[in-house]
């Protein structure tokens, strides 16, 4: 069943399959797993920079880095505006505040575009490992069902014998003379 799988299951020829679809058939002859923890397979192809890119989207998008930040501009101003009074670092209206925000900004935004281009690299890979293993089971569900058509002729085959060898014992039981 397994030979001429390309030609039953996907319709093309061997030299028509994409790599995918090789790997998987491959898969499928030596009855082994397609499936394997695709984001682990993912990072694990990733570099150090990517790693990190991602790290500073995550907590660059997160809750406790807003709430963190908030306080941090809160804190500047006050300390610059309240304590500071006579000789504060950056008075009003806070230059300097407003460069360390714009660096902040100019670095974080190539960062976080990074991060969501790996994103969508990332949905990618696992969409291509979702269509393996989706292929994958198709082709088992496809191989049990010929077993199963298999069986069934099987069985046909024999309850057919059967029933000529009742037909040819009911023909010899009738063709003898009855005796009284």
């Amino acid at each position: 069943m397994l030979k001429d799988l390309e030609k039953i299951v996907l319709g093309k020829t061997a030299s028509d399959l994409s790599s995918a679809e090789k790997k998987v058939l491959v898969r499928a002859r030596e009855r082994r797993t397609v499936s394997t923890n695709a984001g682990e397979d993912f990072i694990a192809g990733s570099s150090f920079g990517q790693r990190l890119a991602d790290g500073i989207a995550r907590v660059g998008g997160s809750w406790s880095f807003i709430i963190g930040f908030m306080v941090f501009l809160v804190a500047w101003v006050i300390l610059n505006t309240v304590i500071l009074t006579t000789r504060s670092l950056d008075p009003y209206p806070f230059i300097f505040l407003n460069l360390i925000l714009s660096m902040l900004a100019a670095i974080q935004a190539p960062i976080i575009m990074m991060s969501q281009n790996r994103q969508a690299e990332r949905d990618r890979f696992m969409a291509a490992k979702d269509y393996e293993i989706n292929l994958k089971a198709e082709i088992e569900v496809l191989a049990l069902h010929h077993k199963i058509d298999e069986e069934v002729l099987k069985e046909l085959r024999e309850t057919r014998q059967e029933i000529d060898v009742l037909r040819q014992a009911i023909e010899a039981l009738s063709s003898r003379p009855r005796s009284t």
